[in-house]
C-alpha cells in the first residue's frame, strides 16, 4: 500500500494527495456526520498573502470536483483550485498552539506568518 493517496489524474491533471494523518482526522470527523461527508478544500482570493485556504466539509460531489481517497477518508477540490495546489499534499497537524488541516504546497512562493495564505 502506497504512503500517499492521490487523486486519479487525467493526463496532464495536477496531483493532490491526504497524508496519513489527514485521512485519520477526516474519518474522526465526518463518523458523526451523515453518510458520505468529506472534506472540500478551495483556494479563495484574499488573504495578506494573496490566496486562502477553505476548509469546510460537503455531503455531495459537484461535476468540476476531483476526489481524493485515502484509508476510506474523502476529500474533495474544484476545478478552479487545482492549478493552485498541483503537487500539494493536505495534511493534518497537531501542535501545542493547536491543530488544523495544513497543505504543504509546492507551488508557493511566499506565505504570511500565520500560514493561512499564500501566493504563487
Amino acid at each position: 500500500m502506497p504512503d500517499t493517496a492521490t487523486t486519479t489524474p487525467e493526463i496532464g491533471a495536477p496531483e493532490v494527495s491526504l497524508s496519513a494523518s489527514a485521512a485519520r482526522r477526516i474519518n474522526k470527523i465526518v463518523a458523526g456526520q451523515p453518510a458520505g461527508t468529506m472534506l472540500r478544500v478551495e483556494v479563495i482570493g484574499g488573504g495578506c498573502s494573496g490566496f486562502s485556504y477553505r476548509f469546510g466539509f460537503a455531503d455531495a460531489v459537484n461535476a468540476d470536483d476531483r476526489v481524493i481517497e485515502r484509508d476510506g477518508a474523502k476529500a474533495v477540490v474544484d476545478e478552479a483550485s487545482l492549478p493552485f495546489l498541483a503537487g500539494s499534499e493536505i495534511d493534518f497537524v497537531e501542535e501545542i498552539i493547536g491543530a488544523a488541516f495544513r497543505i504543504h504546497n509546492p507551488n508557493a512562493t511566499s506565505a504570511c506568518g500565520c500560514g493561512t495564505s499564500f501566493s504563487v
